[in-house]
């Protein structure tokens, strides 16, 4: 069955449940291809050079397929397209072993196979198979044989090697398809007869990801867990030729990835500003509050939304953003590729890996960039150093050691946003700089920002069923900067009041989780369980000092001609802030049958944190504050498939943050906690996957101001999210790839002793939509052209928690063109084509300032690889 027939015979499932449906005719080649399904319906043969004369003449309605007018009439429509699989059968032979798939009607496609590390994996095309099957150590050389369906109506064999590969002919026959296997020896190479794919390069997984880390720290098929994860795919961030995880992050349904001051990167999910809910591998690193992540080093984003506290400890209950980054490979490897844009931007950028010895048990990865440019705000520049080494290291077949390192060097522009006039924002050119700068090497106006990322990953595969792993992760960044800060706005003059701010600040991160992952079953019932603990310790420290600066007017501005040395002005305010953490979870994925599974999880936590602040503005001052407290996060969820490509699911999920308010009879605050129901479906069809979500969340404890005593707070304040999401990705047609979302979000403050109750959260859009798609010709003279179309929209936003100034809506427009030969890519990538004015980021206050998003601008890039 084609894509296109069968996403049309859903649609008349879908539509017409209740009763027969008329067709009208499809135009072009939907026609076309309607045609061949349903009019060629006798099994007849055409020739190639002879017209079908039932393409042009109609049949008559007793001779047509008749389209599914009930679900379960296009299940089984569906069932019937596809070969099943009856039986799976080994049998030892002289050689090895064969494996044999029989069926009863219809036969097999042959499949090319491939080695993945120590397994042979083949996948069949258009088959499913009645019973899953799984038989270990069939033979001496083979660990395990494995039979198992996969999404888009494939089925997936692997055969596991105990120290190598092993290579397998594969031959059609009467009773199905057999795969006659031969086992290999450590290090030696596989028989050339042999059919085999070896995994040579970076692997297209395309726009579609099947399974994700971030949902129960365990690679698990998206439809099997209870809770709405999407995943930005390596494919996606190239295609749109993204360098920043801001600008990624765009497609995603329910994250507004906000920028401001030309360099920060505030997350926000479902409502909630989430900076520090930001994890690379699954370990938890430094916030994002000065920098904005490079994509360089990235294989894909997975968005986790909800609280996370379950997995992935405390944090804010919008969501959890993971980054899992690109993996050392097998074989030699190497890209180049060159950037050239508007706004003076140059990027070269360069990676290389492959194996260090000839058994391909130590591999290398080398990626690296420099990116230089100027923004569209007048003498406002950028440049930016990365580089990622990494190496992973196969102990043994049962032991992998890999290590992750990454570096980045940024020098970058403070900019200063639009300040709110009346309840919008001031009209002046986008352009109009409100802060002064200086050129490259000249701190003055300047963030300096120096990163270092370092994880380690030890993991053990104890026996078939079970897993040990030990992940440890270490960041530090500084950040140096000194530039005017605006703090208030003259509406009547246009007059901005500024101060001097300089910054010398250190963040550092430790954590370091231990998991036991394993399979067991009690009776019929299956489990996967995951037992953790994780250790963090993170450590803060600013310097900042303040100043008298001019003020400026944003109509008619003079700017200044201060200079300023970094170390002239000393620091007259310091903060302090260690952290440390210890949490226990353990999580049971526990699959009744094989469309019902139930995930329950619970985390316990124990937080320590101190707050020491110095002033010596007026004399010295010291305060001193700390708190320990003890939480426990709960998780329930529930995943039901009523047929194979339908999973239904709902969950509640509990999370919690800490809080570091004063309370007036000095007890220490208990955390922030939120709450989340979540119900949803996730449907697969064809190459597409399909979320949709709805979700309320709650969050309490958030302090206020003491009507008592306004000096102290008291723990009254709550806010809520609620609002529904919808998420498509995948491929519709072959060379058609696209990823769509939308999304409702609804959040208020719903207590409050000082802002309104019913005041929308900051920044967040009622509705919010994106769509980016791209067509690549698959054949002829053309073959490997392709285009590429984005929309994006985004709502209306508050400026200010008291809803005082509003930022309209815009709908932006992206496009590319590129084109793929051989070991060869160009693309031309345009953004904001119709130079939409348009707004990225606010600092929350009104003279603070809106950022304005960029104008109409192109980046031609180049790149080869092999």
């Amino acid at each position: 069955m084609t894509k296109l027939g069968l996403m049309v015979r859903l649609a008349v499932a879908l539509s017409g449940v209740s009763g027969a449906i008329a067709f009208g005719p499809l135009p072009g080649i939907a026609q076309e291809v309607e045609n061949r399904e349903w009019g060629m319906g006798n099994g007849e043969e055409q020739s190639a050079s002879t017209p079908d004369s039932r393409l042009l003449t109609p049949n008559l309605l007793s001779e047509l397929d008749q389209p599914a007018t009930t679900v379960e009439e296009w299940v089984a429509q569906i069932e019937a397209s596809l070969t099943q699989i009856t039986a799976v059968r080994v049998e030892a032979t002289e050689t090895g072993l064969q494996v044999i798939l029989e069926t009863e009607n219809g036969s097999l496609a042959v499949p090319e196979t491939r080695s993945l590390g120590n397994a042979l994996i083949a996948d069949i095309p258009n088959a499913a198979i009645a019973e899953e099957f799984s038989q270990a150590d069939p033979i001496e050389g083979i660990a395990l044989v494995s039979v198992t369906s996969l999404p888009g109506d494939r089925v997936r064999v692997a055969i596991t090697g105990t120290d190598a590969p092993p290579v397998a002919e594969v031959t059609s026959e009467a009773q199905g398809l057999v795969l006659a296997v031969t086992v290999s020896e450590a290090g030696t190479a596989a028989d050339e007869d042999a059919i085999q794919v070896v995994v040579t390069g970076e692997q297209d997984e395309g726009y579609r990801v099947d399974e994700a880390t971030a949902g129960t720290r365990t690679d698990t098929p998206l439809r099997d867990v209870p809770a709405s994860i999407q995943v930005i795919p390596r494919q996606v961030i190239e295609d749109r030729n993204v360098t920043n995880v801001a600008d990624a992050l765009e497609t995603n349904s329910g994250v507004n990835s906000e920028t401001y001051a030309g360099h920060a990167f505030i997350p926000r999910i479902r409502g909630f500003t989430s900076f520090d809910s930001v994890f690379v591998n699954g370990s938890r690193r430094d916030p994002v509050v000065f920098d904005n992540p490079s994509t360089d080093n990235i294989e894909r984003i997975e968005v986790l939304r909800g609280p996370a506290s379950v997995l992935f400890g405390q944090g804010n209950p919008g969501g959890v953003i993971n980054f899992v980054i690109r993996r050392p490979l097998e074989e030699p490897y190497y890209n180049f590729s060159f950037q050239v844009g508007s706004f003076d931007r140059i990027r070269p950028a360069f990676d290389i890996s492959g194996p260090l010895t000839a058994d391909q048990n130590l591999l290398y990865r080398f990626i690296g960039s420099y990116t230089r440019e100027r923004s569209f705000v007048e003498d406002a520049n950028s440049e930016i150093y990365f580089l990622a080494p990494s190496l992973e290291w196969r102990i043994s077949p049962s032991t992998t050691l890999a290590l992750d390192l990454d570096f980045s060097d940024s020098s970058i522009t403070f900019i200063c946003g639009i300040p709110a006039f009346g309840d919008g924002v001031a009209d002046i050119p986008i352009d109009r700089a409100l802060c002064e700068s200086g050129d490259f090497g000249d701190l003055f106006g300047k963030t300096d920002l120096q990163r270092y990322n370092l994880s380690a990953r030890l993991e053990h595969q104890i026996s078939q069923d079970w897993t040990i792993r030990n992940t440890s992760f270490f960041s530090t960044y500084n950040v140096r900067r000194a530039h005017p800060n605006p703090f208030d706005f003259n509406e009547s003059t246009g007059e901005l009041q500024r101060s001097l701010i300089t910054q010398d600040s250190n963040f550092r991160t430790f954590s370091n989780n231990l998991d036991v992952i394993g399979d067991f079953s009690t009776g019929s019932i299956e489990h996967r369980l995951l037992l953790g603990f994780e250790y963090i310790n993170q450590y803060i420290i600013r310097n900042l000092a303040f100043s008298d600066y001019p003020s400026i007017n944003i109509f008619d501005p003079e700017y200044s001609d201060i200079r300023f040395q970094f170390d002239s002005l000393p620091f007259t305010f310091q903060r302090e802030q260690p952290r440390t953490g210890y949490g226990f979870y353990l999580q049971d994925q526990i699959s009744f049958t094989d469309n019902l599974i139930l995930v329950v999880g619970g985390r316990y936590d124990i937080y320590e944190q101190e707050n020491i602040v110095r002033d010596t503005s007026a004399g010295f001052t010291e305060t001193v504050s700390a708190q320990t407290f003890n939480t426990f996060s709960p998780r329930v969820g529930l995943v039901y498939r009523p047929i194979e490509p339908l999973s239904l699911y709902a969950s509640f999920t509990q999370g919690f943050q800490p809080n570091s308010a004063a309370l007036a009879d000095g007890s220490n605050p208990a955390p922030q906690r939120s709450t989340q129901y979540e119900v949803g479906a996730k449907l697969e069809f064809g190459d597409l996957a399909a979320t949709l979500a709805y979700f309320d969340i709650t969050r309490t404890n958030i302090p206020t101001t003491d009507p008592e005593n306004s000096g102290f707070s008291i723990l009254t304040g709550e806010a809520r999210s609620r609002g529904f999401e919808v998420d498509i990705s995948g491929e519709i047609l072959p060379g058609w790839d696209i990823t769509a979302s939308y999304a409702y979000t609804d959040a208020f403050v719903s207590e409050d002793n000082a802002t309104p109750v019913g005041n929308r959260f900051v920044f967040v859009p009622r509705n919010s939509a994106a769509l980016w798609t791209t067509y690549e010709i698959q054949t002829g003279t053309l073959q490997g052209l392709g285009f590429g179309l984005g929309l994006f929209y985004v709502g209306e936003r508050e400026g200010d928690l008291e809803n005082s100034f509003s930022v309209p809506s815009h709908l932006r427009t992206d496009a590319s063109i590129f084109y793929r030969r051989d070991d060869w890519r160009a693309q031309i990538n345009f953004r904001n084509i119709f130079n939409t004015e348009y707004f990225i980021g606010t600092n929350e206050f009104r003279a603070g300032g809106v950022m304005p998003g960029s104008p109409f601008s192109v980046v031609g890039s180049v790149s080869i690889t092999f």
